[in-house]
């Protein structure tokens, strides 16, 4: 059984490929321009487009499972056309293709940002409304709009499920990841200030454990969040410093005076070509909703994260044996 994955090089990706080839399922990474993390691995490789129709026939042909994982994540809210282009038109022509080649089943990842933040009193779970609203972070409304396009082909008698991340981190960060490049930062007590707020923080691991399973068991146009264990960026902080040695910064910043200065830094930060990650969006998810309920996922599939503590370790760990810390010890 040939089982394709779209978004092979991303951070979940590198793992999913290598949780599918432990259980010895016959892998088919569909890839636009990266391999990053991938070489080695007893894999079959075809080029792919998610925004190229005809490329996606001949890289799903004799495909009976999809996993949809590619998409472009931004923190900006100046990135509405590439957001849409990919992860809205991108998953329409995936659907299409997978209806074309008669795939039996479509495994799709969405993210827990697709959903409504608010009520912030209330745990998220897999009732919560998808985000609408026009203002909402371009990514946040895109991923909304891939979902319900899924959700419709489900309708429609497409075998497909969803799955809901919240912000994943772990090993095999290869890129790395928005959340990964801000680990390597505190790592190398490159920060000089906390944020207050927090996130819900779960292993690249036990999502795609977590995908597989649902991949097997759950019925057609279900859906699962799949979260791990809230943290504070303080108790974050905490946990690195107790496994680098390294001091945690003193001084924690409100939240209303680092959005007052988001503008800036994210020109900054543009103008210097990196990437931004302290942004009005991701400061805006920092202050959202604490409790992210996996309760149907541990129900119905077994769903069981793993201690965040342990996830932090091995991911300090795998960036600091790849070369991606450049410096330890204790100041």
């Amino acid at each position: 059984m040939i089982t394709a994955v779209t978004g092979a090089s991303g951070h979940i990706g590198v793992n999913l490929v290598r949780a599918l080839i432990t259980r010895g399922r016959d892998v088919r990474i569909i890839a636009h321009n990266s391999t990053l993390g991938l070489e080695g691995l007893k894999i079959e490789h075809r080029s792919g487009d998610v925004n190229d129709a005809h490329s996606l026939d001949r890289a799903l042909e004799g495909a009976e499972v999809v996993y949809h994982l590619a998409a472009y994540i931004s923190l900006l809210m100046t990135d509405s056309g590439r957001c849409t282009s990919v992860n809205v038109e991108g998953t329409r022509n995936v659907i299409e293709a997978c209806r074309r080649n008669n795939v039996k089943r479509l495994v799709h990842f969405s993210s827990i940002h697709s959903l409504c933040n608010e009520p912030l009193d209330i745990p998220i779970d897999e009732t919560r409304p998808l985000v609408e609203s026009l203002g909402s972070a371009p990514y946040d409304f895109s991923k909304a709009a891939g979902e319900r396009l899924v959700r419709q082909a489900a309708g429609e008698g497409i075998n497909a499920i969803i799955i809901n991340p919240t912000g994943v981190i772990g090993p095999y960060d290869y890129k790395p990841s928005h959340f990964g490049q801000a680990l390597i930062m505190m790592a190398e007590g490159r920060i000089p200030a906390l944020l207050e707020g927090g996130f819900d923080w779960v292993d690249a691991r036990d999502v795609a454990e977590g995908a597989i399973k649902a991949e097997q068991a759950a019925p057609p146009g279900a859906n699962y969040l799949l979260s791990g264990t809230w943290l504070s960026i303080r108790e974050t902080a905490a946990i690195v410093s107790q496994i680098t040695g390294r001091r945690t910064p003193a001084l924690v910043c409100p939240l209303p005076l680092a959005r007052a200065c988001a503008p800036v830094v994210t020109a900054v930060s543009q103008w210097a070509g990196a990437r931004p990650i302290f942004t009005s969006v991701s400061l805006r998810a920092l202050a959202g909703n604490r409790n992210v309920s996996h309760a149907k996922a541990t129900r119905e599939l077994g769903y069981k994260p793993r201690p965040v503590s342990e996830t932090l370790a091995d991911t300090i760990r795998w960036f600091t044996d790849n070369g991606f810390i450049k410096s330890k010890g204790r100041q």
